[in-house]
């Protein structure tokens, strides 16, 4: 209420009721006011404002500017922690009080927003109706790169249930809308929007509009000097070449992503060239062996035991395969798992293939039965997503296991 408004914030700014009370006010006036016993004026509300060094919009609110910053600072540390399972449910139960009595100012605006995403991580209705709160503060406070972020959190809602279609045409629509209403887009979020939309459109199968979003970050990026995203770019890049079988290019972009890698020590770089290095011992060069020996290299070093593991665990599966050491082969397949963080038809497609290996595997060791219900799950997954080598692959192998 107001008069507790008031006496937190004199006692919080050390100022005793005498010294607030001043020329205007009587100590016991100010007493009944703080004790909700009477009413100020509105003349004798924005003396008192004016005497705590506040504006008197603070006082008529039902939570002050430094409430929510105080709720504001615990909300961002606990939603930043990386190890704690149950944050979302705490933040809930952190912000909820307060979330109806917030309407103005950056504080709000951020409440508002991670309030919508705890609501949305514990798969509760009504997180949409707070993210456009939100959204609409950011857009009011000209909060470009704040007002993006949400944009593209709406987007990735629809993207992680694989409905890329649905995710475009909100990504697509939320870019139009901030780019009407914000004048200036800061570099770092002109490349994420790129970025993002090329991400997009390559989920959807449109490589050409995909590649034009995808250039176009690149080479602002290097023009601008910014190094945010590049990382991030080469490996897409990369992938994009992968699927084209642009050899060329998958090497350049490669080469870029080491180089980066070395330079930044970036170890997620690092580990992404390594792991493409394997796969192109294995695919394309057939030279199995070696394909091992960097795959042992990678889990002889304990630091690198969760990083990418699914993925060089299918890589040693597949270079068994290749050695015709097929039992093996199945053993690690059968560890490979797709990660929580894998939507992207590119990373999915590369992981739907192992049900394809194991049913080579199964043929090979006589288990047609076997071989052709792995096959027919490879192909059954690769239906949503759009063309790549990876499908065709699955395609091939229940056709070739068909006819066996």
């Amino acid at each position: 209420m107001l008069g507790e408004r008031i006496r937190k914030i004199r006692k919080q700014k050390k100022i005793t009721l005498e010294a607030l009370a001043g020329d205007e006010l009587t100590k016991g006036m100010l007493s009944l006011i703080e004790n909700n016993k009477a009413n100020p004026s509105m003349e004798s509300l924005t003396y008192i404002a004016e005497r705590l060094g506040v504006d008197v919009t603070e006082l008529l609110e039902e939570t002050s500017a430094q409430e929510r910053r105080e709720i504001l600072e615990k909300a961002e540390k606990l939603f930043n922690s990386a190890d704690d399972t149950e944050k979302y449910k705490r933040l809930i139960t952190l912000i909820e009080p307060v979330i109806a009595k917030i309407s103005h100012g950056y504080e709000s605006a951020r409440l508002l927003d991670i309030y919508s995403r705890c609501l949305y991580g514990e798969k509760k209705d009504g997180w949409q109706e707070f993210s456009d709160r939100a959204a609409k503060l950011y857009d009011e406070m000209n909060l470009t790169a704040k007002r993006v972020e949400i944009g593209m959190f709406h987007a990735r809602v629809e993207f992680i249930e694989h409905d890329y279609t649905q995710s475009l045409e909100i990504f697509l629509k939320e870019r139009a809308d901030i780019e009407a209403n914000h004048a200036y887009i800061d570099p770092m979020t002109q490349v994420d929007l790129d970025y993002h939309e090329a991400i997009n459109y390559f989920a959807v199968g449109n490589p050409e509009a995909a590649t034009r979003a995808m250039e176009s970050a690149i080479h602002f990026s290097k023009k601008n000097r910014i190094f945010y995203r590049i990382d991030d770019l080469y490996r897409l890049a990369a992938a994009q070449a992968m699927m084209t079988h642009d050899a060329e290019k998958k090497d350049h972009y490669l080469l870029k992503l080491k180089q980066y890698g070395d330079f930044a020590e970036d170890l997620m770089s690092i580990l992404f060239f390594n792991l493409f290095q394997v796969r192109s011992l294995s695919s394309e060069k057939h030279d199995y062996t070696k394909a091992l020996e960097l795959v042992d290299q990678y889990f002889a070093d304990p630091k690198m035991a969760d990083i990418f593991e699914f993925w060089y665990l299918l890589e040693k599966g597949k270079a068994f395969y290749g050695l015709e050491r097929y039992h093996e082969a199945i053993y690690y397949l059968d560890k490979v798992k797709v990660p929580a963080y894998a939507h992207h038809p590119f990373d999915l497609s590369m992981f739907y293939i192992m049900d394809s290996y194991k049913a080579l595997c199964h043929l090979e060791l006589g288990n047609r039965a076997e071989a052709l219900q792995k096959a027919q799950t490879a192909v059954e997954n690769f239906k949503p997503l759009p063309p790549t080598p990876f499908k065709d692959f699955a395609i091939e192998t229940q056709a070739k296991i068909e006819k066996a």
